[in-house]
């Protein structure tokens, strides 16, 4: 099976550009690691002044948690989910649209349930990391709001 952009977009909620993610370069239960190239792109939907800011690294991180939640759920019908904190980010520069190489975007399930989930996450470049940190979220979001 391949993990590619078409198979990301059929899973997660964003569609057209907004799906930022190229491919899956590996999961298991715990963790993801996902390619993306769309932060060089002029046309990026995250784009302000025509610069695509360091903190955006964070939706990267968010649609791969999501395609993580998709690849668990197997054949089901996966959750909406919600993104309800970000925590203890860091990161190294101020931009990421001027970052020549691919984007490498692991996400790890530190803890969870069936209602909330933790994730630590980092995105890389070039194997330097640009930004990382710890994101909670909240599964089925429809259900529990």
């Amino acid at each position: 099976m391949i993990l590619d952009r078409a198979w990301i977009a059929a899973r997660i909620p964003h569609r057209g550009s907004m799906c930022l993610l190229d491919a899956v370069e590996s999961w298991n239960d715990t963790e993801i690691v996902c390619r993306a190239s769309s932060h060089r792109l002029a046309n990026n939907p995250l784009r302000a002044e025509r610069s695509l800011g360091i903190a955006n690294g964070i939706e990267y991180a968010a649609q791969t948690m999501a395609v993580h939640g998709a690849l668990l759920a197997s054949d089901a019908a996966p959750a909406a989910g919600f993104l309800t904190s970000v925590r203890d980010v860091h990161w190294q520069r101020a931009r990421l649209d001027d970052v020549a190489g691919d984007l490498t975007v692991r996400a790890e399930r530190i803890s969870g349930n069936e209602v909330n989930v933790l994730y630590r996450f980092s995105v890389h470049a070039e194997g330097v990391i640009l930004l990382c940190g710890r994101a909670s979220v909240m599964l089925d979001a429809a259900i529990h709001l």
